[in-house]
Order: structure tokens, then sequence, then C-alpha cells
């Protein structure tokens, strides 16, 4: 037997480093002081504004009562536009640069914003807080709630969708760089037209904004207090190479083509047999939370309680809408399914069988973002992988794409997003995937807070991807994550919104509790968008809801439990484990 022998010094750093390890999670984290508020000195001269490598386009007022949110007028504020790092790129001779907007309030809160988005972003969008924070039809969006908003195109124009993927900078600023670049610019405005920083600063964002958030979490901890994370992509190339691996499937029982002769894939499982899988799950899952509501509460339970074999019926004849074929039940339950490599690896988890798959935006995200929108072909072929793909030159036609989708092979594609040249010296995991996502010991020990909410249908990225997140940082923290993060599932949401849920909740205000108070938060109200509702109505609601239903959104691992009373209203829940 070989004998091994520490120096001291290292004997020393070893037992320093266990130390360290075992006081994560055990010690309080701080509690920071509330922001205080302040008064804007004056708009039009920060059209002067100067910072490195920063242009200023634009400078105004925006009178009260030109933008409005829930019925209610938006305050007088300043929007600023601007560009940082123009460049042209060396690789495809294209002019790049990260487009932005600021709206700073007349009164302000002390607060800033930044406004992750979602997709593969190429726009500025309004600068308010608002559909990027992951509620449907939020009614009190950030610059309504005094804070100063910056949103940006994260360093390519729509036109340069998506094959800016061409150019590695501008994939480094889509991944991670321009939340980087733009932040300590972002602050210096705001000390700029207030004459004074931020007191607090926050990030939130829903898809690929929440994946931004979960970026600043990790990557840029000092920066931000507070994170707000919708339906994060947090394995973002992972889920769209899984959704292209199911493609083939869902084209062999396809029972009708498009014009160019390839399938549509929504006939592989069109709404009538979503629909029928739907009422089995609740006729299996909808009580076991004290109530028949429409909604399954308790997902864990569902998952051993229905059985797509035994309790949807299978077709003895031609498929109606009554049944589905054994052959749909194959590709359905590959489709729920985590994705495994050929070695056995399991590459991207499963979806939990839920309800809110009869939405139509289900099948946005599993049939059409395939081919027509092309959004899932042209991010893996065109952003995430090493070299991009030559087969999606004309990545706009719908044959080239649909075809790419139909042929994908998992095994040769799923390499790519992992790969690296010359060219491309950070892979698509490198630069979309937040780094160290499970261990945020930075922004714990800063009193920094993050809550993450994420539909329990959500078609593209798995609620069980995050669930796995969540707990991964729960076993780092020693079982006490939940002192400075949360996670609250939203029953039937679909992705980001929609969805027969209750999905209008306002989780920015309930960060910003938790961060400057130290209140946490043991419940988030949560209203359905029913008919009449100023944010606008869900059409995913059903008729039979109270269109003014609320229940509490419950933290994990607590699920809703019914404990009597007005069966629409959330107080008649309390959050259980």
């Amino acid at each position: 037997m070989r004998l091994k022998f520490f120096a001291p010094s290292a004997l020393l750093a070893s037992l320093v480093l266990t130390g360290c390890s075992s006081m994560v999670g055990r010690t309080p984290p701080p509690q920071l002081a509330p922001a205080q508020a302040g008064l804007l000195l004056n708009c039009e001269n920060l059209a002067g504004f100067a910072f490195p490598n920063t242009a200023i386009t634009a400078a105004r007022v925006v009178p009260s009562g030109t933008l409005s949110n829930g019925g209610q007028p938006v305050g007088e504020h300043c929007q600023v536009t601007g560009q940082m790092n123009r460049r042209i790129s060396p690789v495809d001779g294209q002019n790049y640069a990260i487009g932005f907007e600021m709206r700073l309030p007349r009164q302000w809160s002390g607060r800033y914003l930044y406004q992750g988005n979602g997709g593969t972003d190429g726009m500025v969008v309004t600068a308010d807080g608002g559909a990027s924070m992951g509620s449907g039809g939020i009614l009190r969006h950030g610059l309504q709630q005094g804070f100063a908003v910056i949103s940006s195109d994260a360093g390519h124009t729509a036109a340069q969708n998506p094959l800016f993927g061409l150019d590695p900078q501008a994939r480094l600023d889509y991944g991670y760089q321009a939340v980087g670049t733009l932040t300590p610019m972002a602050k210096a405005l705001i000390r700029a037209a207030y004459g004074k920083g931020p007191d607090r600063s926050y990030i939130g964002g829903t898809s690929n904004g929440g994946r931004h958030a979960l970026v600043a979490a990790s990557r840029y901890a000092a920066e931000y207090d507070g994170i707000l994370a919708n339906a994060p992509g947090i394995h973002l190339p992972k889920a769209s190479v899984s959704n292209l691996s199911h493609v083939k499937r869902w084209g062999s029982v396809a029972t009708t083509q498009m014009v160019n002769g390839l399938p549509d894939l929504e006939s592989a499982l069109p709404v009538a047999e979503r629909r029928l899988i739907a009422n089995a799950i609740l006729s299996r899952c909808d009580a076991f939370d004290g109530l028949v509501d429409g909604l399954v509460q308790d997902t864990e339970a569902c998952r051993s309680a229905f059985d797509l074999q035994r309790d949807v019926p299978t077709c003895s004849a031609a498929r109606d809408g009554s049944c589905l074929s054994s052959a749909q039940k194959s590709v359905v339950a590959a489709a729920f399914a985590p994705v495994k490599r050929a070695n056995g690896e399991v590459f991207y988890p499963g979806f939990p069988f839920d309800p809110g798959m009869a939405q139509p935006g289900w099948a946005e995200w599993k049939f059409r973002n395939s081919v027509r929108t092309a959004r899932n072909p042209v991010s893996v072929g065109f952003i995430f992988s090493t070299p991009p793909s030559s087969d999606l030159a004309k990545a706009k036609d719908p044959s080239r794409t649909l075809a790419f989708a139909l042929n994908f092979d998992i095994e040769t594609e799923a390499p790519k997003i992992f790969a690296t040249n010359s060219t491309y010296t950070e892979s698509g995991m490198s630069f979309m995937t937040p780094p160290k996502a499970s261990q945020l010991d930075s922004l714990r020990a800063r009193g920094g807070k993050i809550i993450v909410v994420h539909g329990t249908s959500d078609p593209i990225f798995s609620i069980d991807d995050t669930e796995a997140w969540y707990k991964a940082l729960d076993a780092h923290h020693r079982g006490q994550a939940n002192a400075f993060a949360r996670f609250f599932p939203v029953p039937g949401m679909g992705h980001s919104r929609g969805g027969p849920a209750t999905e209008q909740f306002d989780a920015l205000g309930a960060l910003v509790e938790w961060v400057e108070f130290g209140r946490a938060p043991e419940r988030i109200l949560a209203g359905a968008r029913g008919p009449g509702n100023p944010g606008g109505a869900n059409p995913d609601v059903p008729a039979s809801w109270s269109p003014t239903r609320t229940r509490p959104l419950c933290p994990y691992p607590s699920v809703a439990r019914f404990k009597g009373g007005d069966a629409e209203s959330a107080s008649s829940f309390a959050c259980e484990r």
C-alpha cells in the first residue's frame, strides 16, 4: 500500500477549505437596506452623457400618459437611446453594436432594473419592466413601480437574426457579455440622471431573459441585489437540441402535409387529442389538492398516478379525437420522457404531464417553432453549434429548416454545442449556460435574493430541469437555499405565460420586499386573467372559472391545498408539503 504525505501548507489549506464548505448555507445572509427615492435632474442633458465606447442617440422627455399599462397611465419619464461597442465583424463583415434604451422615471424609487429579453433577442423593446418579467399582463410593471429600466438587443439587430451566430463576438454578447457591458454604463447614466447611483439593482426576464437573469446571478453577482427568472432556459442549447430530436418522431404520426409536401407536425397531435390527454390527467390528478378545479397542484403525486397507456383510450380504428393510436402513444411518451444519448446518458430532463398541454402555446413550441418560425433549427444550427451549419444557409426557408429538423440526428448534432475551434473559442454551452448556477455563494453572501417561477406545462424548457437546479442549489447550501432563493411552480402555465392557469402575479414586487425589507415570500398571490381583466384576458382560462379566480403560488416543494371556503379564492388554500 502506498502512503500519501501532505505538506503542512497543503494540509492547512485542506482544513480551511473543509471548514468553509461546512459553513455553506449555515450563516444567515445579511439584510440589505431599502432603496431611497430620488428626482430626475434633467433629461435632455443626458444626450451629452459620456461613457467609454458608448454613443447616445437621443434623450427626450416622455409625458405622463404617453404609455399605459393595466388601464393606468405611466408617469412622466426620460427615454434615452444609444449604442455600445460599435464594430465591423472580421468574420461576416456586418456592422454590430449593443443597442439599448433606458427609461428613467421622474419620481424614482432609487432602484435599477435590467430587463432581459426573450428568444434570440435582436430588438430593443420598450424598457418598462413589463411582460419580460414573466407574468401574464402584470398590472404594475417596473417603470410604474419607479424603477429606472434598461432593455437591449443583446448585440445584434432583428435583421441579423439568426445569422449573427456567424460572428463569434455577437454570440458572446448574446450569451452573457451584453449584460456585463451594459450594467456599469446603465449605473453611470443613472448617476448622471439623478445625482446618485442606484441603491438597489435588479435583473429579471422570462425564457432567454430568465437565463440572462441567472447569468447575472452567477457571473455578475456583485452588481445585482435581486434576481427574477421566469421559465429560465438554464441549459437552453440542450433544450433546443432535445426539441429537435423529437421532430422525426412527430413527423412519423403526422396525418397532413404543408404546401411544400413536408409533414404538418401539429397534425401529429392536434388540439382535440391534446384535450383528450389533458382531461385524462385531470381525471387522475385534479383532486389531489383537495378540490376539483381544473388545476393539478400536486405535480409530484400526478407523476405516478397518471399513466398514458392505461388512462387514454387506444384507437381500434381511425383516429377521431376520442383516442390515440398506439404509434401516437409511443411518440408522446418519448416526447415527455428524458432525452438520452445512445450511451444511456440523460441529455435533458423530461416533462411532467400537465393539462396545460391543450393550450395553443404548447403546440407553438413543440411543432411550429421547428418549422414555420424555424426558431429551434436556426438557433441550434447557427448560434449554438460550432461550426455554424451550412445546411441552413437560407435560414428563413421553411423547407430547409424543416428538412434540417426531420433529419436531425442527436448523436451527430449534440456534440456541436460543446465544440470549439480557432474562430469560435467558446462553445454554445459555455456562453449560454450560467456557470456554477447551483453555487451562488457570492450572491448569497452579499444579501442578494433570487426568485424563479416556472409553468408546469412549459413545452420547451422543462420545469424538471429547473427543479433539478433548485435541488442542486439547496444541496450546495446545506438545505438552506430558501434563505436567499425560492422556486415557484405555476400549475397549468405554459412557456412564460398563458395556459389554464392563474398566471398574473407580481413577483418583482415580492422580490423587492424580500431584498430590501426581509419579508421572504411564503406565497405569491396569482390571478386568472378572465374576461375584463385590465391587463388583458388570457384566452386559455376556462369559461367555468371565475374570471377573477386567485390562487397562491407556493414555494417548492410545498403545494397549494384547499382548506375549505370560497373555491375561487387564494385565501382558501394553504401552502403545504
